[in-house]
């Protein structure tokens, strides 16, 4: 079936309304009629090119929030008219160890991302600037009736980046955990951490967006540019989640963790990191990185920001307007993330 979509034609060229082919449903697909998709940075990474070569032309998007319309004759979880989410991934191989415990983004064989990836039957992906998209129903998630559905857009990616961390590495009541950057994804990692019920941190370049942090849940905020911050708050973490992805200075960080604490990666800094091995074994702290999570534990997500009343802070714009939304995300220029109104592709 063909349907509209907003389209780079090329690394480097700003999008273009287009029209695309989406497979037919098959006895294991949903097709769902998509009404919000957020605006994540990895779709501007891809489609500048900045990841390396892509399958051009690459329709974006992997925060998508929609409504089933047809499903598949095997299909039994997910009905005609249900509120769906698609995330970053739409398939994997479901056979591996990693897939069989829940882990689909680590699958051996490598998972099908959502765009620019190629699917099981060899044709390329196309994500959410569009109006509607076929998945199979394994990779489908339910959208609980008390999330505010453009705002739960972001969930798909931004949301379950940063609750899988917090989730594995324990955040929670009596653990202090420190977000690095409050933008798209540190002002929901700042939710979720607040909601799980840890004592919170902002540490952010400067104190500009204090007031934003202090009201998304941050109990302390403070500005990394001042060197006395590192020295105040020397090992006193337990958890530190870093959202940026610009290169900074990893060992000033791990220097604030206590002993045993954890240094959670999610954001996606191009340049390689010098560690001190000192600073890891005088205090066992650990060092590691997370991507997305596996469907389970993003389903989990979706139900505990329902149960909480949490969704991300947006900025909803028309389609005409995403080549402009990247040069703002870009420029910092966002309270915290863009979402489409997909009604108005086409």
């Amino acid at each position: 079936m063909r349907v509209n979509a907003y389209a780079a034609p090329a690394a480097g060229l700003p999008l273009a309304a287009t029209t695309i082919e989406r497979r037919e449903v098959g006895p294991n697909d949903v097709l769902i009629a998509i009404q919000y998709v957020g605006i994540c940075h990895s779709d501007i990474h891809t489609v500048r090119g900045e990841w390396g070569p892509q399958p051009f032309p690459v329709v974006p998007g992997h925060e998508i929030i929609g409504t089933v319309t047809k499903v598949g004759a095997a299909v039994t979880g997910h009905r005609v008219g249900d509120r769906v989410g698609v995330g970053c991934m739409v398939d994997s191989c479901g056979r591996c160890a990693l897939c069989l415990r829940g882990d689909e983004q680590y699958c051996t064989e490598g998972p099908v991302f959502t765009y620019a990836s190629v699917g099981r039957d060899g044709t390329p992906t196309q994500g959410g600037y569009s109006t509607h998209v076929v998945v199979d129903a394994g990779f489908v998630l339910s959208v609980p009736d008390g999330l505010d559905p453009a705002a739960a857009a972001p969930l798909l990616c931004a949301g379950i980046t940063t609750y899988a961390p917090l989730r594995h590495w324990g955040a929670g009541p009596g653990k202090k955990v420190a977000v690095v950057g409050l933008g798209g994804l540190g002002h929901m990692a700042v939710k979720l951490a607040h909601a799980l019920g840890a004592q919170v941190t902002v540490l952010s370049q400067s104190l500009k967006k204090q007031e934003d942090g202090r009201r998304l849940g941050a109990d302390h905020y403070h500005a990394t540019s001042d060197p006395g911050t590192f020295t105040e708050l020397a090992g006193r973490f337990d958890l530190i989640v870093n959202t940026v992805s610009a290169d900074l200075d990893i060992n000033a960080y791990l220097g604030l963790l206590a002993v045993d604490g954890v240094l959670a990666n999610v954001g996606a800094a191009p340049g390689a990191m010098a560690v001190n091995g000192f600073l890891l074994g005088s205090a066992r702290r650990v060092l590691t990185g997370s991507m997305i999570g596996g469907i389970a534990l993003t389903q989990e997500m979706l139900d505990f920001c329902a149960e909480h009343g949490i969704g991300a802070d947006i900025e909803l714009i028309s389609a005409d307007r995403i080549n402009d939304a990247y040069e703002r995300v870009l420029a910092s220029d966002v309270r915290y993330r863009f979402v489409i109104d997909t009604a108005t592709i086409g």
